[in-house]
């Protein structure tokens, strides 16, 4: 048996840049693709953390990611999440590649924002807060503004350096930006989380690329017409946006059984009777169908990130790797 071909992170970077994902994402929707009949993916719980095993299957594909959380690595100057992602062949299951989970979640989480930031948010929207300072949030400033005109960007993070590190990252590409030390962190200093709260309410676009397990702003704060979105979480328990907000917005999600299953930010207002199941507009697929009509208030897609769009990415990474 040949061995197995391994797509490393800048292999998949180059085969699928950001904004081909974006399109990849958008056509498995259109060619019907239902993100509701996506597997749910088993959390396993270990004595270092957890384990999750994400598998999907298309008509030519199959695949499943298998991603380690392990709380206690960045103390030993490891990733606190690791992840390999095999890919078969739909009809035999046949293995046909291995590729970095990690990379292919770098790549797919916010391609599918951007996606539904495409469909959800003004057209006209240029200010952009971004929660966070890894990888996601970097991310996110380069999908965003592949289908948005990013004209600033606030990068709040709770370690100083590192949101000015990114912020640093961002003026490298020409855009303003500027650093603001967090307001979730219990230690800001009162200017500091002002500063946060002054951007929020400035914001066209927020986006929510953390670990936190509780809301990262005052929803209040958020105007009409801003587009939201989370990706920080994927625990019923855990949430990066307020009751208020999502009791005011337009809610789409990546698929209602995943979303009520593991998304703490719709979770907690049901359980609390902020709202009800009722209260989401629709899922991603919906929403590019032109089935979501955006309401009044704030629009807001919280995400989780699910097996479907690894597989759709990963496939596009195999057929360009092999021609």
């Amino acid at each position: 048996m040949t061995s197995l071909p391994y797509l490393d992170a800048a292999t998949l970077e180059r085969l699928v840049p950001l904004g081909r994902a974006v399109r990849i994402l958008e056509d498995a929707l259109r060619d019907g693709l239902d993100p509701e009949a996506t597997p749910q993916r088993p959390v396993v719980d270990l004595p270092a953390g957890q384990l999750l095993l994400m598998p999907a299957a298309t008509r030519r594909y199959a695949g499943v990611k298998a991603v380690s959380v392990a709380p206690g690595n960045p103390g030993r100057g490891l990733p606190r999440i690791q992840g390999t992602y095999l890919l078969f062949d739909g009809d035999t299951l046949t293995p046909l590649a291995a590729m970095d989970g990690i990379a292919l979640t770098s790549l797919r989480t916010p391609a599918v924002s951007a996606l539904a930031v495409r469909h959800l948010a003004d057209p006209g929207g240029g200010r952009l807060v971004v929660f966070g300072s890894g990888p996601q949030a970097w991310g996110h400033v380069l999908a965003l503004r592949e289908v948005r005109p990013i004209t600033e960007v606030s990068v709040a993070g709770r370690d100083a350096g590192r949101a000015e590190a990114l912020a640093a990252r961002c003026r490298a590409l020409g855009l303003p930006a500027h650093a603001l030390t967090s307001a979730s962190d219990p230690g800001a200093s009162q200017v500091a989380q002002t500063g946060v709260h002054d951007a929020v309410a400035r914001a066209d676009l927020i986006a929510c690329c953390t670990t936190a397990e509780r809301p990262l702003f005052p929803g209040k704060l958020a105007r009409d017409g801003v587009t939201v979105v989370a990706v920080g979480s994927h625990e019923p328990g855990a949430r990066e946006l307020d009751g208020d907000l999502v009791a005011r917005a337009t809610v789409v999600v990546e698929a209602r059984a995943a979303a009520l299953e593991e998304a703490g930010d719709v979770i907690i207002p049901i359980r609390q009777g902020t709202i009800t199941t009722g209260h989401l507009a629709g899922n991603l697929a919906e929403l590019v169908a032109g089935a979501v009509v955006a309401g009044p208030g704030p629009r807001v897609f919280k995400s989780t990130g699910m097996a479907w769009e690894d597989l759709v990415i990963a496939a596009a990474a195999y057929e360009a790797w092999i021609s």
